[in-house]
Order: C-alpha cells, then structure tokens, then sequence
C-alpha cells in the first residue's frame, strides 16, 4: 500500500491534509504533528453493503442483568493517600492514566503500589531495563513481593504476554514509549499514543485487568498525547510539586468511579513517597517570636481536607515604567488583579512597587479562599508591619473589595483552633456557633474569630 502524510492536532486528534498553525477543531495554535499513514483501499458501494450485512448484532443487557462494581471489590494500593484520590482503591477493568513532570516521582508511587499488590501483577517498563527496576525495587524495599517485569515496548508482545500471563494489575512506564508495528508513526507520536492506549483499554475492559498508564506531560504541565488519551482512560491522576522540593500532591482530573475534589499528599524521602497526614503542621514554618512582615497564614480546603500554608510578600520601590507582579505558587494574573483592588478599594498604593508573592514549601495554590491571605501578605509587606503571630484567614475577594464567603468555613475554623491560631480573620457568612478552643485536650486558651466584610476593614483589623 502506498503511504500518506497526515498532519494530527496533538490536543483534540483532528487532521489535515496539509500543515495549518491554527486547528480549526480546538482552536489551540501549533499542535499539529506530522504522521506517516497507508493509504487504505477504496472500497465501493456494493462491497460496503455486503461488509454491513455481514456485521453481528452485539447483544444488549438489562441493568438488572449487570453486577454492578462494588466498593468491597475494589483493590487496596496500599497507600492510603492514592487510595483516598482514587475514591478507595483500584476498580478491577479500570484503566488509569497518571502524569507529571519528569523527577516528581509517578515511577515511584507505581512501584510502592505494586510492591503491595504483589503476585499478579505485571510492570512493562518501556523505560528502563529489568536490572534498573530492580535496583528502584531494592531502594524501595519492594524486591522480594513477586511481582513480574517486563522489559518490552512493541505493544503486540505485551497484549500476548499480558493474556498468556493473566494478571489481575499492569503498570505501563511510560505510555509514550509504546508503539503499535501496524502504525509507520515514531512511538509518542498522536497515532501510535491513541492506538496503543485504545488497544489496552479494549484488554482491560474485556478481561476485567486494571492497567495505570504514566504519562508524560508537556512544558505547560498537560499531559502530552492526543486530548482523546484522557477520554479514554477511566482516572486522569496528575502529580504537582516543585521537583526540587520533597513535597508532591496527587489530584484527580477525572474519576469515573469518586470524587475529583480529594488530593493526596506526599513526601519525597529515600525510601520512596511518604505520606504526610498532617499537612498542615508541614507546611507550617518553626519561627520564634514574632512574626516578619509580608507572611499570612492561611487555611485551604483540598476536597475534604484543611491545609494551612504561609504566603510570603516582599514589595518593593520600583526603577521601571512598569513595576513586576512576580508570582510563585499563585497565579499571576489573580496577583495583579488583588493588587489592583488594594490600590482601589483599601487605599494603598502599589502603581509605584514591585510586587513579589510566594507560597512556602512550593505548594500551587488555586482556590479562592486564598485571595484575602495574598492581599494581607501585600498589605503587610507594603506597610512593613506584621499581621501578628497567632494570626490566619481565608476568604474570597471580590473586584469591588468585597471579602466573600467560601464552602468549608466551620472545618478550615477548626483546622486553625486546632493549630494553635488564636486570632482568625474570615468572611462575614453563616454562623458557625462558638470557636471550640480545647479540641486537641490542651489547656484551654482564648480564639478571636473576626468577620469581615471588605478587604479595606480586613486590612485594618489585620494591622493594627
């Protein structure tokens, strides 16, 4: 057969004879890859029609007839973090695509979870060799459960290799190495990523095995492939974490079978990713004495769970026409926009400085609870006077200086009372009864709990 050339769009899949800058489908600028293809043969009308006839009926079921997938059936990773994100472990048949950047530790996580789950299980490594996982094994304590490796990436030989050897979990490192021989396209490529995975879903699914796919991602932190390789898979998994920092949190963009909102927390040690089970008390900085200036604690609500982290501030006299907004662990745009209601609504001028903000122990921050601890941490930096130790907030702010309720106000209360904060700055909303001070069987102690109402009088009652 003769072949062709197709150029793909790497975000949504659609194609073009020709290279276009822009897709005409997803509207995303310069994703188009070129893809090698064979021409198929042309078939007519009448051997359309004869094909057709001969196709099968496939055969319909009442939901009655179908044994739904219970939570008891689902299989323990053995790390409670993973488990809690997956919505209480791995659903047999399921397929699960996790991504990160290079370093942030998904090869890591999959081999602790296969050091638990043991015989019956399957690692294809198109990445690295079978001595190289046995020296991760080692490092990891995980060399003698029993479980398989496989050192392949043409994916036929694993299809075979995965129904002759029928284990019941397989882990593919990485989905991108993989490539189908039937396809002409450089493994990674949009075709050989889409057909690979559509070959391993289809296994999955008719033999009941749970595959996790790693996936790498793109410099802009989406995972790379087609868009089509996360419709595919049942839980898109994304590891976030600055690599050289030992702190990782897992999310879940997609979960067919739980909830989206929940995250794992981890530590990057030797001995592999570590759970953290108090957040909070690890993000938290060991200062005496007072507080600097520019630095606001402030309590998060990651799904079900609090989690306190410091925002730090410097603002200084600006040398150029346009002063920087610089912005780590929170976006910049939202620190624009903040500075801009300062400047507005609260009376502080910032037209003239530089604006810098970070959020401590490199955790990315995007709810909007956050806002009134970036605006404080500005306003402190800008006065140079400290909200004062013991001191934390949360709450939304709005473009006409309105500090916003946010979902979660008692649990995040708690969560602060419970640390140790006695001075708390919210949002004027539902009544949460009174702050009980002796949660955790300590000596009982005085908490302040301040509503607000605007950002200017958040900022007053803040710096006093």
């Amino acid at each position: 057969m003769a072949t062709k050339t197709l150029y793909v769009c790497s975000n949504c899949g659609h194609e073009e004879p020709k290279w276009v800058g822009r897709c005409p489908d997803c509207g995303e600028w310069s994703t188009f890859v070129e893809e090698a293809r064979e021409s198929k043969k042309v078939v007519g009308f009448a051997e359309r029609a004869t094909r057709q006839k001969k196709s099968a009926a496939g055969k319909t079921l009442s939901l009655n007839e179908v044994r739904a997938v219970e939570s008891e059936n689902r299989a323990d990773t053995g790390v409670e973090e993973l488990n809690r994100v997956l919505g209480g472990g791995i659903v047999p048949g399921s397929m699960v695509l996790v991504g990160g950047e290079p370093g942030v530790g998904k090869s890591t996580l999959l081999l602790q979870v296969m050091g638990h789950l043991g015989e019956g299980s399957l690692m294809v490594s198109g990445e690295e060799s079978p001595r190289q996982v046995a020296m991760s094994a080692r490092r990891l304590g995980v060399e003698g459960v029993g479980f398989k490796v496989l050192s392949e990436t043409d994916v036929d030989v694993i299809e075979a290799t995965i129904l002759e050897e029928r284990p019941r979990y397989v882990v593919v490192d990485s989905i991108q190495t993989l490539y189908s021989p039937e396809l002409s396209g450089a493994p990674g490529g949009v075709g050989q990523v889409r057909e690979c995975a559509a070959r391993l879903m289809r296994l999955a699914k008719s033999e009941g095995i749970a595959v996790l796919l790693v996936g790498h991602v793109t410099k802009d932190g989406s995972i790379a492939g087609p868009r089509v390789l996360e419709h595919m898979v049942d839980t898109v998994l994304q590891f976030e974490g600055d690599r050289f920092q030992s702190f990782r949190v897992l999310r879940a963009l997609k979960n067919r079978f739980g909830s989206t909102n929940e995250v794992g927390v981890f530590e990057m040690t030797s001995r592999g990713m570590v759970e953290v089970e108090d957040p909070s008390a690890f993000f938290l900085s060991r200062r005496e004495g007072e507080m600097p200036s520019g630095v606001v604690t402030v309590c998060l609500l990651e799904g079900t769970r609090p989690m306190l982290v410091e925002i730090e501030s410097l603002v200084a006299p600006s040398t150029l026409a346009n002063p920087r907004r610089v912005a780590n662990g929170v976006d910049t745009g939202r620190v624009n926009m903040l500075c801009a209601v300062l400047s507005r609504r609260a009376g502080l001028v910032l037209g003239d400085q530089d604006v810098f903000v970070n959020v401590t122990g490199g955790v990315r921050v995007e709810e909007p609870a956050a806002d009134l601890g970036v605006a404080l941490a500005i306003a402190s930096a800008l006065r140079d006077r400290p909200v004062g130790k013991g001191t934390a907030c949360f709450g939304e702010v709005g473009l006409t200086g309105e500090v916003r309720f946010v979902s979660g106000a008692p649990r995040r209360v708690g969560e602060l009372i419970k640390m140790g904060f006695g001075r708390i700055i919210r949002p004027e909303g539902k009544s949460d009864g009174p702050p009980k001070a002796n949660t955790d069987g300590r000596a009982e102690r005085k908490v302040s709990v301040i509503e607000v109402s605007t950002l200017e009088e958040a900022v007053a009652v803040a710096l006093l």
